[in-house]
Parts: C-alpha cells; structure tokens; sequence
C-alpha cells in the first residue's frame, strides 16, 4: 500500500475564499489517517483533492511515488487512474441491485471474469461479515449491513487508499460504535492506507494512528492521538479535542526557575513543576487542566495539595460522573471515574496528581507538560 504526500496543497474557491492553506503533509504506507475539524475547516475538501475529485489551485500531490497532481507541472491525474477508493456519506448503493450484484458491480465494469468476480465478492462477503445478505436488496437491510456493503464494493477492485468522508454520520450511537471496530479490524486485516474524514472528535482519537486537525483550512498538528491529546500543539488544539472540554486557566508568571514556575491565577498560586518551562516573569499564560486530573474527594488524601472545590452540578453516567466545581470565583470541570454522585453545593478536596498538566505560552502555543502544587 502507497505513502501519500500532499506539497503546500491551496485551495481556493472563487478566487477569494481559501478552503485549504498551504497543507504539507506525509501519509505513510498502512497509516489509518484523520482529517478532523469543525464545519468548514477543509478536510473534506482536502480528500477530494486526494481523490481528484477536486483540483487544488497550487501544490503537488504524490501518491505511491507516482505525482497525481502538480500545478507547477501541469500534472491532473483523473480519478479513475489514482488508484483510490472513495466511500461516501450516503453510501450510494443501488437500489435495483442485490448486495451481491452492487460488490460486483465495478468489477464487471473492469471486464473481470465471472469465476474470478465471484471469488472475490464471496471474499470480501466474508471479511465485512455479510454472507447471509447476498441476495438481499440494500432496502432489506439495515444502515450498518448498508455501510459495510458499501466498504465491501470500494474494497473489491483492490484500491491502493481508502478515502471515507464522514461514512458514520447516519448511524445511531450504538451502530457506530461497532462499526468503529470493524473498520479497525478491516485496517489491520487489509493493511490499506485510510484516509477519513471527521468532525467527531472521540471518532479521531479511537480509529487514528495519526490526526490531521484543521482550523479554517490551516493545518493545526499532525501526531497521533495521545500525543494531540497529551501536547497538544496550541489552545483550539486543546479545546477541540477532548469531552468534557480541557480547563483553560488564565494565569500570570510570577517567577521563574530551573525547576519550573509559580503562576497567579482565579484559584490561588499556583507551582508549576518542569524542567527549563521557557516563560518569562510577568508573562500571561494559560494551563490547561484535562477533566481527569482532577480529583474530587470527601476524604484526606494524606496531601495538602488540593483546592477547595463546591459542587455546582453532578452528572452521573454509571461508568463516570462529570462534576462542575466553583474554586473561588472559578468554576471547572472534574470526570470521576465510578458510580459516585454529590448533591449540589457539597464541600470536596479537588486533588491535582500526576504531571499532564498543559503549560500555553502568550500567544497560546503548547511550552511543556509538567506537574501542579498548590500554594
């Protein structure tokens, strides 16, 4: 399976709206890639142009070695000689047409023989776990059975990249949930390069070996998932991704050491552990909290490292509850991890352990991870 290179790829609509700005990036053989951003952010226009279903207005485009696009050369490969399988948000299966007959399809179209077109579609049955609906007709089955027929027929010509664009998007919750599994399990099995297009971010961070997240068609980063979690690259990084929401906390740098920094902030003084912190004194910065890390608790700890938190509100799930804690004139988020519930108002300990904490310089840029005492 190939590398895809996209070089400084613009888009332009109209000469003056800019879907896509500069991007540069490297897909690598077998990566399972998604474009993820809010509406609007041009990664659906970024798979088109993967796909030659759309020109780029600068840039070049390589795909398995081989340049599918350049402006510069004047190279526009069509799509129909990319290599490529595009599988759409409406699945577009034909109606007339038997699960069967809809895998089988391109392949007649391709001037397969029949002996070897029905090896291949009773392979394919197979792997998407679709046997006994082969003779069903796409109205017969149900939207999950739909979306795997519909990967079935895009994988039956044998393509060198799957590109999806928001293929989950008519599911229930449930269904895409399974289906988040399957398509992991078709990654590993087909060892194809994916390329997938989202704007759920819990979608990104479960099937990714790597994140594309775009803002305004700009590229923000480009890692894996833990890494765009855990360092993410700057603020709407942060915020994006991750639910509940990071706690941005705005602070001041009152001094600086080798060790780390002390920060002011709404919450008190605040000591923030890491080596080199590279922030200056009097400098405004932000650290970011993720949900997790902190701990709400009725009891001691044995550590005198923690806020004093009111509940505002308690959201119970079974597996988790989502607490929202006034600390002073602030209020944050908490995820506890359990079956635990506090009445509004309750008094708790909000511990601070581990050193994930997220340190933004003043423009708002990732400076480092580190850890957090309180004062």
């Amino acid at each position: 399976m190939p590398k895809i290179e996209l070089k400084n790829i613009t888009k332009k609509f109209g000469g003056t709206f800019t879907a896509v700005d500069n991007l540069s990036i490297v897909i690598e053989d077998g990566d399972f890639v998604t474009l993820l951003g809010p509406s609007g952010c041009g990664k659906t226009t970024t798979l088109r142009q993967i796909a030659g279903l759309e020109t780029p207005t600068s840039g070049e485009i390589i795909i398995d070695g081989n340049i599918v696009f350049s402006s510069e050369k004047q190279i526009d490969v069509s799509p129909s000689k990319r290599d490529v399988g595009f599988l759409f948000q409406n699945y577009a299966l034909w109606p007339h047409m038997t699960v069967y007959q809809n895998i089988a399809f391109g392949l007649e179209n391709m001037k397969w023989s029949k002996g070897d077109i029905d090896k291949r579609v009773k392979e394919l049955l197979a792997l998407l776990k679709i046997e006994e609906f082969a003779q069903r007709y796409p109205a017969e089955i149900s939207g999950g059975q739909q979306q795997r027929v519909a990967i079935a027929r895009t994988l039956a010509t044998n393509p060198k990249v799957l590109l999806m664009d928001e293929p989950l998007s008519n599911l229930d919750a449930k269904l895409r949930m399974e289906m988040r599994t399957e398509l992991k399990r078709l990654h590993r099995e087909t060892g194809a390069t994916f390329v997938y297009v989202t704007h759920d971010q819990l979608e990104a961070m479960t099937l990714a070996t790597k994140i594309c997240l775009l803002d305004k068609g700009l590229l923000q980063q480009y890692a894996p998932p833990l890494e765009v979690y855990s360092k993410p690259s700057n603020k709407f990084v942060a915020d994006f991704v991750g639910n509940p929401t990071i706690n941005m906390l705005d602070a001041e740098v009152e001094s600086v050491s080798p060790e780390g920094c002390v920060l002011r902030s709404p919450v008190g003084r605040i000591g923030f552990i890491a080596p080199n912190p590279c922030v200056k004194e009097a400098e405004k910065v932000t650290l970011g909290i993720r949900p997790e890390f902190l701990i709400a608790s009725e009891e001691s700890s044995g550590t005198d490292n923690y806020f004093e938190g009111v509940v505002v509100s308690s959201l119970p799930s079974g597996m988790e509850t989502t607490l929202r804690l006034q600390i002073k004139d602030t209020v944050l988020s908490s995820v506890l991890f359990g079956s635990v519930d506090y009445p509004v108002g309750e008094r708790l300990k909000v511990y601070v352990p581990g050193d994930k904490f997220i340190l933004f310089d003043s423009m708002g840029k990732f400076v480092v991870n580190g850890a957090m005492s309180i004062l």
